[in-house]
């Protein structure tokens, strides 16, 4: 049969590029997909329960209302399924498969054996999850980061390190776009050259936030971009907690490096701990309010870490011999074949993820303005520091 989907992504002529798998959803299987998510009454957990039992929709939606109830269905369940979706749900799955195929996205079922493995395992996988990018066998070392949307200076630069040297041993980073935490996860895996999965909370036509459009781009580059709701679903509020599932369930663990006591990223750890995941935090100051959800985690059990490397040795032992192969040991960030200057490693020791103003850096070193100013520049160029609004600096 004709495949129906395009491949995501293109190559150099600008044709679309080979999909990464040898398996593809044909239009007429996504279908009866739809339609059967589509009937009314019919959930995620129904439909997985009975693709289980029949071994495909078509089967379910051919089923007589006998063979339906003989299978354990409720008569009103198997009279809905035998009426199938209304009108108005056709003509909207209809505009979904055209926007699909128009879209060059990817969908894959619970039941295709390309289907994540780790995901597949929880207890209440997607049974669709759409894909734009490209997932690769990579991805089964993927470790999850999240955190607060409204994430200091200091936390982003924590989580970007971890994230970038976590990408760089080897592992994919998965997040959620969001602001804060999320965003600075993804950056720093592609600043490693790395991979990165992004899992969005609105269907996968749709960027949210909207600012985020250049890094979801980036992401499809060298990752992929996930979504288990339907095309057009904008970002209503209960998609995200549904979402956090995901994200956890791809990953071996999941780190959290800022979150206030309220903060969703708990969700995403508890998830995490109920399907059988590593649950990481960073500790932090214990007056700073982004820094109580990750403490609170540390008194419930949670490991506490400071390196990529104390995640990759937790992770180590659940791992089979041949993706232990594949992981690299973390590499230092600093090892950057550079060396400093005195002046310049003065006012590296100096700094650190709290953010101090050049006037700081100048009483604490007992160096010159200029000394510092230029000191300061050079490192900026390098990389090794970030200059914060206010003249305030950074480690990077």
């Amino acid at each position: 049969m004709q495949p129906f989907f395009q491949p995501v992504g293109a190559d150099s002529s600008g044709e679309a590029a080979a999909p990464s798998s040898g398996h593809r959803m044909t239009r007429a299987v996504l279908e009866s997909w739809l339609r059967l998510r589509a009937i009314d009454g019919v959930g995620d957990l129904t439909v997985l329960r009975l693709v289980r039992a029949w071994h495909s929709p078509e089967a379910v939606l051919r089923a007589s209302r006998d063979e339906l109830i003989g299978s354990g269905c409720s008569p009103q369940l198997a009279d809905a399924i035998r009426r199938g979706p209304e009108s108005s749900a056709c003509r909207s799955l209809e505009r979904e498969l055209n926007a699909i195929e128009r879209g060059r996205i990817e969908v894959r079922s619970v039941l295709d054996p390309t289907y994540p493995t780790r995901l597949k395992m929880v207890a209440d996988p997607p049974p669709l999850l759409y894909i734009t990018g490209a997932l690769t066998e990579q991805d089964d070392l993927a470790v999850a980061i999240v955190g607060a949307r409204r994430a200091t200076a200091a936390g982003r630069a924590m989580t970007e390190e971890l994230s970038h040297d976590l990408a760089g041993a080897g592992m994919t980073v998965v997040s959620g776009l969001a602001r804060g935490v999320d965003a600075a996860a993804h950056r720093g895996a592609l600043a490693a050259q790395g991979r990165t999965i992004a899992v969005l909370g609105c269907g996968i036509d749709q960027t949210y936030p909207p600012e985020h459009e250049r890094l979801r781009r980036q992401i499809e580059e060298r990752g992929a971009i996930l979504s288990e709701v339907p095309m057009g679903a904008p970002p209503h509020s209960h998609h995200f907690p549904r979402r956090n599932r995901i994200i956890s369930g791809l990953s071996l663990g999941v780190i959290v490096t800022e979150a206030a006591i309220s903060s969703g990223s708990l969700i995403t750890a508890r998830l995490a701990a109920e399907q059988g995941r590593e649950v990481f935090a960073v500790p932090g100051f214990v007056k700073e309010t982004t820094s109580r959800g990750t403490n609170a985690l540390l008194k419930e059990g949670a490991a506490l870490i400071e390196c990529a490397q104390d995640v990759i040795d937790a992770v180590m032992p659940q791992l089979e011999s041949a993706l232990r192969l594949r992981l690299q040991p973390s590499r230092e960030k600093n090892e950057r074949g550079d060396q400093l200057g005195n002046e310049e490693q003065m006012v590296y020791d100096i700094l650190s993820y709290d953010p101090l103003t050049a006037d700081d850096v100048i009483v604490n070193t007992g160096l010159s303005v200029s000394t510092v100013m230029a000191s300061l520049l050079s490192l900026e160029l390098r990389q090794r520091v970030r200059q914060l609004p206010g003249q305030r600096y950074l480690r990077a």
